[in-house]
């Protein structure tokens, strides 16, 4: 059952924790604009990682769990992409209704929340059109 939770929950929760203050407050009052690290590259350019664009590629891995989870045919599958729609709708809802959503980095996250579903679906149709057989 632990199998049917979607993992892209994770960066809806650890966004809400950033929003209530657990992060801090990077420059201008933005924890997702808080830099992690950075370094010099060879080119002279400076690569610097921040806060939010770690959240987007924490969400990116998790999402490619999802989509592998996606491909089982069976019952527990069905009841993971009710679920992923259920963390859609929750990150559309807040879009929509909550001041500190409206920033880039949950908008990534919710439309990599919303391709999850969409791909969910489709990779699931697709996979259970192989299984059925005629006799």
């Amino acid at each position: 059952m632990l199998t049917s939770v979607p993992l892209l929950v994770v960066s809806f929760i650890l966004y809400n924790l950033g929003l209530a203050g657990l992060f801090g407050d990077g420059p201008n009052g933005d924890p997702w604009a808080t830099e992690l690290f950075s370094f010099r590259m060879m080119s002279g350019g400076v690569f610097s990682m921040t806060l939010g664009i770690s959240m987007i590629v924490i969400a990116l891995l998790l999402f490619f769990v999802e989509i592998v989870k996606s491909t089982r045919t069976s019952n527990a599958s069905v009841v993971d992409h009710l679920l992923s729609t259920f963390v859609f709708v929750a990150f559309l809802v807040e879009f929509l209704l909550v001041e500190g959503a409206a920033h880039p980095v949950f908008f990534v996250l919710m439309v990599i929340s919303l391709i999850d579903v969409l791909a969910g679906f489709s990779v699931s149709l697709r996979a259970a059109g192989r299984d059925v057989s005629f006799n």
